[in-house]
């Protein structure tokens, strides 16, 4: 059995008792076949100052790979003591995250949450070549959801379950799926909970393959699904975000995930100013949307924290050097582009939503009318991945 899945994951479900965040797997005291002045990331030097996440990856074991390209990133085991993290902030739709990897290959120029790897000592530029696979998500998950999850939520006033979004910090469905399974096993260990509020977000159209277990988790409990299209240009998304699949190939997810009966949306996020706005192209996302059944739809202006802003604005100037002043005017010193920019985008996304005739997300929608009323349909997405970025720190 592959040591992403610990035996323990079938044990867990018979003999709960047995198993405890503390006792499943992890080795955040070095083992002796890893001492602290043998890291296999050759760290020795840094090792004895290295504490939490930053600990943990450094003598994290090299994960086994059957890929031969020379163009892998480097995949390690992770060990950690939760899956389920939480997020307190009241501007987001959510209660918890579940990222089942650290780090994302698909190297999005833009992606913020390269921050991400800073907690583990970690350059932002190691995003896409460094991929943390979380060891027994499992049994680590079935274990959170019985002693944290809530199934009404404080914040809410008991009027619905906590909210569980999947994928907020790097992808699901990225390439390391394929072969580590750990978004597979959280999904089927969701499949056995009723009740539940659950939502994904991916660019991928490998989610596809999980059509069955997402079946039965939507027979069970609250589920939605966000395929992520920054743009239908091919050459542009290749790019941008440089090994996610095709927006055609995300479309066709759309579809067949409609077909299967589930709910599913687009985000056309992040807008990035003068390179995916410019006129109908946002609205030519919209409509293939539409047309391959989505449901809903929602797009925010691009965000950049500083460990983005230093990976994204050299590829301005070097791929977009008309644009390079103005980038650097709006995201130097500030994550934000001008407000005034960011509310034309959200009127235009407004306008979108009502002519293709698309819904609110339904976990954002039952957020709003529990706590936060004065959210309009035009929500500043910049806004909330920023709380997102601060308040919910990929664990």
């Amino acid at each position: 059995m592959s040591p992403v899945h610990s035996p323990l994951a079938t044990s867990f479900r018979i003999r709960r008792r047995r198993v405890s965040p503390t006792t499943v797997g992890l080795f955040p005291e070095c083992p002796d076949a890893i001492s602290p002045k043998q890291s296999v990331q050759g760290l020795a030097p840094v090792a004895d100052r290295l504490v939490g996440i930053a600990r943990l990856a450094a003598f994290s074991p090299p994960a086994e790979t059957q890929r031969k390209s020379a163009e892998k990133p480097e995949y390690f085991l992770l060990p950690v003591k939760s899956i389920l993290n939480q997020c307190d902030s009241k501007r987001v739709p959510f209660e918890w995250t579940i990222n089942p990897y650290r780090g994302c290959e698909f190297a999005c120029k833009y992606c913020y949450a390269r921050y991400t790897h800073e907690y583990m000592e970690l350059d932002g530029s190691e995003f896409e070549k460094k991929i943390y696979v979380k060891k027994d998500a499992a049994p680590l998950l079935a274990w959170d959801v019985s002693h944290k999850y809530s199934y009404t939520s404080e914040a809410s006033g008991g009027a619905r379950p906590d909210h569980i979004a999947i994928g907020t910090a790097t992808d699901p469905y990225q390439p390391a799926e394929r072969e580590y399974g750990v978004t597979r096993a959280c999904l089927e260990e969701l499949a056995t909970r009723e009740g539940l509020s659950v939502s994904i977000i991916t660019k991928s159209n490998q989610i596809v393959r999980d059509i069955d277990v997402l079946q039965r988790i939507a027979e069970r409990s609250n589920l939605g699904i966000d395929i992520t299209i920054t743009t239908l240009r091919a050459g542009l998304t290749r790019l941008l975000e440089p090994r996610a699949p095709r927006p055609d190939l995300r479309l066709a997810a759309v579809k067949q995930l409609r077909e299967a009966g589930l709910a599913v949306g687009v985000s056309a996020s992040p807008l990035i100013p003068g390179i995916t706005d410019r006129d109908g192209d946002l609205e030519a996302v919209a409509a293939a949307a539409k047309e391959a059944g989505a449901q809903w739809f929602f797009s925010g202006v691009l965000f950049l924290m500083p460990s983005s802003a230093k990976q994204f604005l050299p590829f301005v100037r070097e791929k977009f050097p008309r644009l390079a002043k103005q980038y650097d005017e709006w995201y130097s010193k500030n994550g934000y582009a001008p407000e005034e920019y960011r509310k034309k985008a959200s009127q235009r996304v407004a306008r979108i939503r009502e002519k293709f005739g698309f819904a609110a997300r339904p976990w954002v929608e039952n957020k709003r009318n529990a706590t936060c009323s004065q959210l309009s349909l035009g929500w500043d997405a910049a806004t909330q991945t920023m709380e997102r970025a601060q308040a919910c720190a990929a664990g």
